[in-house]
């Protein structure tokens, strides 16, 4: 597979990640299938989607007949079998058997030549992979939170990874306008292991009752963070974060460094996972 044999992009997952990804690849030329088994979820992306493209349109980054043409670029599928493309990446849980089982019905369903990418931000590549027929052309293509917005994309070449296929994905990154970085499969890649310690050691002051949440939050954000930890753990998801936490901990073998939190555990347990469910560590209702 080479760059400009790439017309097809899939997208599995249509929440804020997925909508993102499927975003900025309609913005670059591509046509995007975006999945998801759920009707509401693909109803959401899409309203969110021309929202921030009508954002664009006000700042003036975007034409009105730019945000026509990406929209006519993407086909909204609650049907699997709608997913055959030239690159497939997917943006679901955090959770290895599920990608497992997602990946070996993409790889049945497509070409040989297609190229499968997950958007996992802490599970290992090599393992995702595992069982797939043919894993050397299977990467890890990490996107930031808010996809459509944030530059770094991190490919994380798993140890079947091969050098065509992890070049191909650097190149699209930077098709669709990004800044790609070049990772080994370690856990949590490169960014996600330094940012661990800004969530945990944040939580863990809040555990000892040093200060309160904005009070933690308004320390960082002064000292030249545009978020504090809990902010941040909020937008993208006190769920999601809490499961990335968890996996780098037992990637790591329970090194107390990167123990989860038992208020963020709390928080999930709650159902209090941020921005998404109207409340996290800050109340979002009003």
């Amino acid at each position: 597979m080479r760059l400009d044999e790439i017309k097809k992009i899939g997208v599995v997952g249509a929440g804020t990640m997925g909508q993102g990804i499927a975003q900025i690849a309609a913005m670059a030329g591509f046509e995007v299938v975006l999945y998801d088994l759920n009707s509401k979820s693909l109803k959401s992306a899409r309203q969110n989607i021309v929202s921030n493209l009508q954002k664009g349109i006000e700042i003036g980054k975007l034409t009105v007949i730019e945000k026509e043409q990406a929209l006519t670029k993407i086909t909204f599928s609650e049907h699997f079998s709608d997913l055959i493309a030239d690159v497939i990446i997917e943006a679901i849980l955090e959770k290895l058997e599920i990608k497992k089982e997602l990946f070996a019905k993409l790889e049945a369903q497509n070409k040989m030549e297609t190229i499968l990418a997950s958007n996992t931000s802490s599970i290992p590549i090599t393992r995702i992979a595992k069982d797939l027929k043919h894993p050397e052309r299977f990467a890890g293509m990490h996107f930031f939170n808010p996809a459509h917005i944030m530059k770094l994309v991190e490919v994380i070449s798993g140890a079947s990874t091969s050098e065509n296929t992890a070049k191909v994905i650097f190149e699209l990154a930077k098709q669709l306008g990004k800044v790609p970085v070049l990772a080994k499969d370690a856990p949590g890649f490169i960014v996600n292991r330094v940012a661990r310690n800004f969530y945990v050691e944040g939580l863990k002051v809040l555990e000892e009752q040093v200060s309160d949440v904005k009070g933690i939050d308004r320390l960082l954000e002064s000292s030249g963070f545009k978020m504090g930890p809990f902010r941040l753990m909020d937008l993208i998801g006190v769920d999601t974060n809490f499961s990335v936490t968890t996996s780098m901990y037992n990637a790591f073998h329970q090194d107390p460094k990167f123990r989860p939190s038992r208020i963020q555990e709390q928080k999930v347990d709650a159902g209090h996972i941020g921005r998404k469910s109207g409340k996290g560590f800050y109340d979002y209702s009003n």
